[in-house]
């Protein structure tokens, strides 16, 4: 079927407004009132967290890292994992990262399953906030190592404390 001239205008005209939003730069200042300017980097770096090779390293992206992740946990709980993703920590504030991620999980899941990405509005503050009440139980203040136990012990220390 041949696309009409109005179709392949508009068409032209959505690839003209992709590449002046993804071109165009903008202007930030900074604390100490320094004003920088970005422009496609605000798409390459993030892109870099799917994608690795992008920038020249042979890791997988994190889509990939969670899907591997998923299918060496036991089959009985896999179901549980793929439907409770939940994204946590500053560098999942990039916008669009749970529909990216949810998208990319969903093209390496078996297609049976149902994907979810959760992305709290205080996920930038999850892993702070989690270790803080971990910290705060009298329970795994045990496991404390102070900086002279790991110079006397070496990693090792871990091990021995916490498992």
């Amino acid at each position: 079927m041949q696309a009409s001239l109005a179709e392949i205008f508009l068409w032209a005209k959505f690839q003209i407004k992709i590449q002046q939003y993804y071109f165009a730069a903008n202007n930030y200042q900074l604390p100490d009132g320094q004003i920088i300017t970005i422009g496609n980097e605000r798409f390459r770096c993030p892109e870099a967290l799917f994608a690795p090779a992008t920038v020249g390293r042979e890791e997988s992206g994190i889509a990939e890292m969670v899907y591997n992740t998923i299918m060496k946990c036991d089959i009985d709980i896999r179901k549980e994992l793929y439907a409770n993703t939940i994204l946590s920590g500053g560098t999942t504030m990039f916008p669009g990262i749970a529909d990216r991620m949810q998208k990319e999980i969903t093209s390496l899941a078996p297609s049976a399953m149902k994907i979810r990405v959760v992305a709290p509005p205080e996920r930038k503050y999850a892993v702070w906030i989690g270790g803080s009440i971990l910290s705060s139980l009298s329970t795994f203040q045990t496991m404390w190592i102070s900086k002279q136990e790991y110079d006397e012990s070496g990693p090792s220390i871990v091990h021995r404390k916490c498992f």
